[in-house]
C-alpha cells in the first residue's frame, strides 16, 4: 500500500546558479510529487515535497546527486505531515 508522506530538504554545496532548482522541478514532476523548491539566502536550496513514499525516495536519491554542474556537499532531511495544500510542483523565487 502506498503511503503519502512529506519531506523538507536543505541541500548545501554548489547548488545555486547551476540549474539545481530546474533539475529538482523536473525530478519532482516525473515522480508526481507536489511542493516547491527555492534558493535560500545562505546559499542552500530548500525543497519541500509531498507524495507517495517510493516516489519521494527516488526523488531524494536524485537530489543527493544534482545536475552535472552542481556539487552536493550534504542534504538535511526533515519529515513533515502531508498537508495536501500544494497543487503541483513550483519553483519559488
Amino acid at each position: 500500500m502506498d503511503v503519502l508522506i512529506a519531506r523538507r530538504y536543505l541541500v548545501r554545496g554548489l547548488v545555486q546558479g547551476v540549474g539545481f532548482r530546474f533539475f529538482t522541478e523536473a525530478a519532482a514532476s516525473r515522480e508526481g510529487l507536489c511542493g516547491y523548491v527555492r534558493n535560500l539566502a545562505d546559499g542552500q536550496v530548500e525543497a519541500l515535497v509531498e507524495g507517495y513514499e517510493e516516489a519521494v525516495a527516488r526523488f531524494e536519491r536524485l537530489i543527493h546527486r544534482g545536475p552535472p554542474l552542481a556539487r552536493v556537499d550534504g542534504v538535511t532531511k526533515e519529515g513533515l505531515p502531508p498537508t495536501g495544500r500544494f497543487a503541483g510542483f513550483a519553483i519559488r523565487r
